[in-house]
């Protein structure tokens, strides 16, 4: 999985008047959790635009002053309710020989037969959470749609992967072929095709 660096300075007070002066200075407070002992830090807004505003899932390097280095993953984040600002965001400490949870990610691969025949494709999961090592995490989850007709399910069991594991129940449907007014019957699309990679006129004249 592809990692984001995040410069930052810690933080020695944390009461509110600090934390609005940091605001002011377009810094945002941040907490470190999961370690020995949780980190107080400020950075940049502007060093998070390539990690919230992204529908793709990072790891994150935190790089202090003073030679301070963390692996960790994105917890929470608070915006303004009003101006949209980032308030104040929550990291996770990660270890490579620790299992982390993180949602990844779904890449559809190919352009579904019911589509084309009509059907409506729906798109239930847009992300999936995972559980592996921080090392075995992917920057997305393939799912090959192409064969799915009018009416078929994509289950999450289609896509499981030694890597990791997913936290759903096994009857979660990733993505659906939807029939609609305009659909046509697989027997149709079948007949129209001939048999054998024969012509509309060839199996008409038979």
């Amino acid at each position: 999985m592809k990692s984001i660096t995040i410069n930052g300075s810690q933080r020695e007070s944390v009461g509110g008047k600090a934390t609005k002066a940091l605001r002011n200075a377009g810094q945002v407070p941040c907490v470190l959790y999961g370690g020995d002992k949780s980190v107080h830090f400020s950075a940049a807004e502007l060093a998070f635009s390539k990690l919230v505003y992204t529908p793709n899932a990072h790891t994150v390097v935190i790089e202090l002053e003073g030679g301070d280095t963390f692996n960790a993953i994105l917890q929470d984040i608070q915006f303004h309710p009003v101006t949209d600002r980032i308030l104040h965001v929550d990291f996770y400490q990660v270890f490579e020989d620790k299992e982390i949870t993180m949602d990844i990610p779904v890449n559809y691969v190919g352009n579904p037969r019911g589509v084309r025949n009509g059907g409506v494709l729906r798109k239930n999961k847009r992300s999936l959470r995972v559980k592996a090592l921080p090392g075995n995490l992917p920057d997305f989850i393939d799912a090959n749609i192409e064969g799915l007709k009018i009416g078929n399910k994509l289950y999450i069991t289609a896509l499981e992967n030694e890597a990791y594991s997913f936290m759903h129940p096994d009857n979660t449907v990733v993505c659906l072929v939807r029939r609609s007014r305009a659909a046509v019957t697989e027997d149709e699309d079948e007949e129209e095709e001939g048999a054998e990679g024969e012509t509309p006129e060839e199996a008409a004249a038979e």
